[in-house]
């Protein structure tokens, strides 16, 4: 089960292309380069500046603590990842030969791409790369080379590297996916990931992790979160990740820097956050972790706040295991009013909600909401990122203390601006007043969208007793960022937000009612290959809840995919109506989510969220194609400098941006390195 929003980018490019562009007041640039199908681009730390210097300080440090999970994620993406990265990292920085060839450009672009998702497999869309470079360039490539550079186990000449390594890059039918949701696959022997060791099985895992967990135990613990689940002589056996087990050398760094962030925490509340994480890793106690996040729930009363952890299940077939991620952050405190608005009057929403009443909460605890400015991204959240976060996952502790959500304004800002002009609104949208609308509503909608969907929808709802976090399963994730999702959609249109001020007018919603239905019918499978179906979590969400209300409201011909000169668009007849069906589904899906009703999920997902229509595929691709917009987008880290005096004192921290994509990351690689390239 996850919290993390991933808006879609090409709904988000829509938006901007229909907002006109801010001035600049200097020569930062928000753009990059670009990459295979995808563009990478620059956020600005508006505000950092300003900060005390006891908060500079404490940002420098946590940043730090930040960069250090970068390995554990490699790793866990794919027991080869580390390898292979380094042997790429060393022929693109001492090959010696035709640098200009082809052979030698075409595994540049493959290493870019291994950085951008960590690892060998499409970060969203989890297919392996294929190498448009042959084996036989890299393999003379690695020969020539000094050895003493390359991953080589001892004993290893640097011919067995490749024997060993080249099927798991070049063979397409080796490890082709990092996460597979096939229905009816053993999800754990057909995906790449390494969470699991070798030939543990999904039902061995999943009955492993049900005989630990107790019906009756109303605190659980996220048994799995932190481990990979091995084979020990025959037995099932779980490797912690602490400072003193599995991915130590890289904790024990974090904790260094965790440590010496700890003076300067911005309130008391905070320091005890910062000494629960450290022990935490340190012990791998899974009651410590939720202690942590009880802790860090309560702590909103500082300005600068951060995650480091592992956080988010999206990487685990099963939904169990925690990629590692951090975030540091500060509020946004004008941007802030905005979401404080929608958290003080949690209430309301969760009463007036057309879910069932037995699945309602009685009284929402400590929701807090904020925008916030990203200081530094780590680990999943890096280099591809989420715009909203909802945290922490555990259901009772949200049920009993809450939650906080946050919506991260500089990356929105610098997708829009990146994304200016790009003509995607006049291809795909239905005709000028449509796309008006979408100019005039865009951006207000846009924001509140993903501040709905973090602050009150992963927020609202509670599940039966005897249901457990992952009682969905597989198809856990994809339900929960519905059920966010359809509680967003169905609010928009609500007269509250025009009273609470949130939104201009009561036409407003339409243009997100639009934008959100034209990306789940049309425009998302841009992301997909001809001849797959949907993999990934949230663009199953989204075409789930697009199919679902376009199916439901035929009868009616709420939705239509109209033709017009040769293309297929959406056009949307009955708005109102169109609410209504969004809270329809919002009833259904809570229900299954409340009651833990796999097979209700599975007919759900299956039923709508993963098939594509072939020649509606083929015709988006096309079209999009003559755009030349990166359908991916991510983002280069700003450089933070510390300034001391003679005593080694911090005396002031700069922020720069002008370091390039592959110098950062082959920087990332040199110094924030703290793991073997095997961890067994």
């Amino acid at each position: 089960m996850k919290f993390k929003f991933v808006f879609s980018m090409i709904l988000i490019g829509l938006m901007a292309a229909c907002t006109p562009n801010k001035p600049e007041t200097d020569n930062f640039s928000y753009t990059d380069e670009k990459f295979a199908d995808i563009q990478m681009l620059r956020y600005k730390v508006e505000g950092f500046e300003q900060l005390s210097l006891k908060q500079k300080t404490l940002i420098y440090y946590l940043q730090e603590a930040a960069l250090w999970g970068r390995d554990i994620l490699f790793d866990q993406n794919g027991a080869y990842n580390l390898r292979i990265r380094k042997m790429l990292e060393t022929v693109y920085t001492d090959f010696q030969g035709d640098r200009n060839g082809e052979d030698f450009k075409a595994m540049t672009e493959y290493l870019k791409c291994v950085w951008f998702s960590n690892g060998i497999h499409h970060h969203y869309g989890c297919n392996k790369f294929i190498p448009k470079f042959s084996e036989t360039f890299f393999r003379e490539a690695l020969l020539a080379v000094d050895a003493q550079k390359l991953p080589l186990q001892e004993g290893q000449s640097v011919e067995q590297l490749c024997d060993e390594v080249f099927p798991v890059i070049f063979n397409p039918e080796v490890m082709p996916m990092r996460v597979n949701q096939k229905d009816g696959d053993d999800l754990l022997l057909t995906s790449a990931e390494n969470y699991y060791g070798q030939g543990v099985t999904q039902a061995e895992a999943e009955a492993f992790y049900n005989k630990q967990r107790d019906p009756k135990d109303e605190q659980p613990v996220m048994y799995g979160l932190n481990s990979r689940l091995v084979k020990k002589n025959g037995k099932l056996v779980e490797k912690k990740w602490t400072t003193e087990g599995l991915y130590g050398g890289a904790l024990s760094k974090i904790v260094f820097w965790l440590e010496k962030a700890l003076p300067y925490a911005d309130t008391e509340e905070q320091a005890d956050v910062i000494k629960k994480l450290i022990s935490y890793y340190q012990t791998g106690d899974l009651k410590t972790f939720d202690e942590y996040c009880i802790a860090w729930v309560k702590d909103i009363q500082g300005r600068v706040d951060f995650t480091n952890g592992f956080t988010e299940v999206y990487g685990d077939p099963l939904g169990i295991k925690g990629s590692w991620e951090a975030i540091v952050n500060f509020k946004d405190t004008v941007a802030t009013e905005r979401t404080e608005k929608l958290s003080q009057n949690a209430q309301w929403f969760e009463d007036h909600s057309p879910v069932d009443a037995r699945f309602k909460k009685e009284e929402c605890k400590g929701i807090t909401a904020k925008v916030i400015t990203a200081a530094i991204l780590g680990g999943d959240l890096y280099p591809s990122t989420a715009i909203g976060i909802n945290l922490p996952n555990s259901n009772w502790i949200r049920k009993e203390y809450g939650s906080k959500s946050v919506t991260i304004g500089n990356l929105t800002g610098a997708y829009n601006k990146a994304a200016h002009g790009n003509g995607f609104g006049e291809e795909f949208v239905i005709d000028n007043a449509t796309l008006q609308l979408i100019k005039k509503y865009g951006d207000v909608c846009d924001d509140l969208h993903t501040d709905l969907h973090e602050c009150l929808g992963h927020g609202s709802g509670k599940m039966l007793p005897g249901v457990t976090d992952d009682s969905l399963r597989a198809y856990g994730s994809t339900i929960e960022e519905a059920r966010a999702d359809l509680f967003a959609l169905y609010y928009l249109a609500d007269p509250k937000l025009v009273e609470l001020g949130l939104t201009p007018d009561a036409e407003a919603y339409k243009s997100n009612y639009y934008t959100y239905i034209m990306n789940g019918l049309l425009t998302q499978v841009v992301r997909i290959k001809p001849g797959h179906n949907i993999e990934e979590a949230h663009m199953r969400n989204r075409a789930l809840i697009a199919h679902w209300v376009y199916e439901k409201g035929k009868e009616q011909n709420t939705i239509e995919l109209a033709k017009k000169d040769g293309k297929t668009y959406v056009k949307i007849n009955d708005y109102e109506a169109l609410r209504g069906l969004f809270g329809e589904l919002l009833a259904e899906i809570q229900r299954v989510k409340s009651e833990g009703d796999f097979q209700g999920a599975r007919a759900l997902v299956e039923g709508y969220g993963v098939k594509v229509d072939a020649t509606l595929h083929q015709e988006v691709l096309e079209r999009y194609a003559k755009l030349n917009i990166s359908p991916y987008k991510g983002f280069i880290n700003p450089v933070y400098v510390a300034e001391t005096d003679n005593e080694g004192n911090i005396t002031d921290v700069k922020v720069t941006y002008g370091e390039k994509y592959d110098e950062q990351m082959l920087r990332y690689s040199r110094d924030y390195s703290g793991l073997p390239f095997i961890n067994e």
